[in-house]
């Protein structure tokens, strides 16, 4: 008998890259999760083409048909749970989530950060490293808390800045990074390896370090 797959839901907002990583990855006989909704704010993301042409189940629930982030968040929650979702992985969801519904997910709620967390939270990430003068950069995969892109770090993918490096080129490296890492952590969770103990993440019953699991390429 087949081995029943975790359910995730992926929310996004815009192309859906890293959805279409995930989707490619989840194809494989070994992944550990099926993809069982993808869900927007916004009804043009081509994400959600990329849900459907993988037969993917698609919502859209519009955060400008709602007076408050509560009242859209509690109906982003009866829209994931409608779909039976274990886990909730964001991937380019331009939305701040709310307490209620971080709370909700504690523990089953994943975002990727384009940045060596704790080091540049919040946007323009790429350009603060080349600033700062940083000789190595990346992408962390994190269990998403109340503090923006501030909890337990799962896995960080790093990079060497290169002279002559724009915010674009990096940008552009550090994707291909987030394309191998965002599946692995969603399958280390899938297969009941991965988990957020108090303020840290675990791998197979053992703490991880404050930056998660380092990859160099």
């Amino acid at each position: 008998m087949a081995q029943k797959k975790c359910r995730v839901a992926v929310l996004i907002s815009g192309s859906g890259t890293n959805l279409q990583a995930l989707i490619d990855a989840a194809a494989g006989n070994d992944s550990g999760y099926e993809l069982c909704a993808v869900i927007s704010n916004k009804a043009d993301a081509y994400g959600l083409t990329r849900a459907r042409d993988a037969g993917i189940p698609v919502s859209v629930v519009n955060h400008r048909d709602y007076a408050d982030r509560e009242s859209f968040d509690r109906t982003l929650i009866e829209s994931i749970d409608g779909y039976g979702a274990e886990l909730v992985v964001l991937a380019g969801f331009m939305r701040i989530l709310t307490p209620e519904f971080v709370r909700h997910y504690r523990g089953r709620l994943l975002n990727i950060h384009p940045s060596l967390l704790p080091k540049y939270q919040g946007l323009h990430t790429h350009q603060r490293a080349l600033e700062a003068g940083d000789t190595e950069h990346g992408v962390t995969v994190h269990f998403v808390t109340e503090e923006l892109d501030g909890g337990p770090s799962i896995l960080q993918a790093v990079i060497p800045v290169e002279p002559g490096d724009t915010a674009e080129s990096l940008a552009r490296r550090v994707q291909v990074q987030e394309h191998i890492i965002y599946p692995l952590a969603v399958r280390w969770f899938a297969e009941g390896r991965l988990r957020m103990a108090g303020d840290h993440s675990e791998l197979d019953g053992e703490p991880l370090p404050a930056t998660g699991k380092l990859i160099r390429s």
